[in-house]
């Protein structure tokens, strides 16, 4: 294990709260102490740029004095399921809000990353206009198939690391 990607936090699906993941610090400080690069991501239901930058602000306060190497990451995606805020988002409108978040970490000296499967990435945003945003892809499968270049894939969700109760994401 070379790196950890740490969830920050979400907002809330229906109610658009924003949620600090309650192990967020612990999981930076255990990464770090662990001798690992860390990078963050936020999951994202934000229906506007201005909740997208509140969410950036969100991230980019509670990282503040902890050695991020790995980018910062913006994770909206489609819900299955459930009602989700952000159902209804155009794709201008998804992309108007990615790009907020991206430029908001960027402005404060970070990396930004976006996240998605090929679903999401192909009829949800309009790649084009963040090209200047490498991608995490995620999709579980033996070989990644994707017609974009991406710069991280996620291939499981039900991997397992020492120490580590659970199923893990393994990239």
């Amino acid at each position: 294990i070379d790196f950890a990607m740490i969830r920050v936090g979400f907002r809330g699906y229906e109610n658009g709260r924003l949620v600090l993941d309650e192990q967020c610090i612990t999981n930076i400080e255990g990464a770090i102490a662990a001798g690992l690069d860390v990078g963050a991501y936020f999951f994202s239901q934000a229906i506007t740029e201005d909740e997208a930058i509140e969410e950036a602000n969100l991230v980019i306060d509670t990282l503040d004095g902890y050695d991020i190497t790995y980018p910062i990451v913006f994770d909206m995606e489609e819900i299955t399921g459930a009602a989700a805020r952000t159902d209804s988002l155009d794709v201008e409108t998804a992309t108007a809000i990615t790009k907020a978040f991206c430029q908001r970490v960027h402005k404060a000296g970070y990396e930004a990353m976006i996240y998605g499967n090929t679903k999401w990435i192909a009829s949800r945003i309009n790649l084009t206009e963040l090209k200047k945003y490498p991608l995490w892809f995620a999709q579980y499968y033996t070989k990644p198939l994707m017609p974009y270049d991406f710069a991280m894939w996620q291939y499981t969700h039900s991997g397992t690391v020492s120490g580590i109760e659970g199923a893990v994401d393994l990239n």
